[in-house]
């Protein structure tokens, strides 16, 4: 049974990393779900062999430590995802700021319309408030994901005059570090746009670096793509834990 397992999941990891790698998302995660494919695949070949009966007692106790401590963190993280999951903002406030990500020539990847289709509602909606839009221009880019960002709200029939572009940031840090520049942080009501499964991330980093009066409103994001994007994002709260960027 275990066998049968382990295969099915081998096979699914990779139709799956092959799904998300056609997206041509931007980045190179969707090769950990090769990874992972592998993991299983050498799982099931130890299942066939007999392997785990024949390890000693120390080896058996230290796998299952690090499969325990691997369950702990998806736990962990999956619950902080999802705490800010459906956050919805407020009314009226002084400034938005809206997450970059991958733009092409054809304009925003899936993820970033979803963001932008987010913030050009409310934008409509809270006629007073501005908009920062982040990003700085990737090797795989054709220009700053924020002049994409700009076009796509104009073109969305939001004023630019109520846009403000911040062209230098490579990370979600760096979004919020180059973004206060324009604003605030004391003072100023702001709200952090970005995709569900990144909210959390975004705003306890906002938090880390000082913007006082802060909320979330979150955009959706594709159904198919959720797993792809809650893994990553879960390596992310830890990484960003780890070097105490997270408030």
């Amino acid at each position: 049974m275990r066998e049968k397992i382990y295969l099915t999941l081998a096979v699914l990891c990779v139709l799956y990393g092959l799904m998300v790698m056609m997206t041509n998302s931007g980045t190179w995660f969707f090769a950990v779900w090769f990874v992972m494919a592998a993991g299983f695949g050498f799982l099931f070949i130890c299942a066939r062999a007999g392997v785990w009966t024949k390890l000693p007692f120390v080896c058996k106790g230290v796998f299952l430590a690090v499969v325990a401590a691997g369950i702990l963190t998806v736990g962990i993280t999956g619950f902080c995802i999802a705490s800010e999951y459906r956050a919805k903002g407020e009314k009226n406030l002084d400034a938005v700021i809206v997450l970059g990500a991958q733009v092409r020539e054809w304009g925003p990847s899936i993820v970033l319309r979803y963001r932008l289709d987010t913030a050009a509602a409310y934008l409509k909606e809270n006629p007073d408030t501005v908009c920062i839009v982040t990003g700085a221009q990737g090797y795989n880019e054709p220009w700053t994901e924020a002049k994409g960002m700009a076009d796509y709200l104009i073109g969305c029939g939001i004023e630019e005059d109520r846009i403000i572009l911040e062209e230098k940031a490579t990370s979600t840090v760096e979004n919020i570090f180059y973004s206060k520049e324009f604003l605030d942080p004391e003072n100023d009501r702001v709200g952090i746009i970005t995709n569900n499964f990144h909210m959390f991330r975004a705003l306890h980093i906002a938090k880390r670096q000082g913007i006082r009066n802060l909320c979330g409103i979150a955009s959706p994001s594709g159904p198919i793509y959720v797993p792809n994007n809650v893994l990553r994002e879960m390596m992310g709260i830890v990484k960003d834990f780890a070097a105490g960027n997270l408030a």
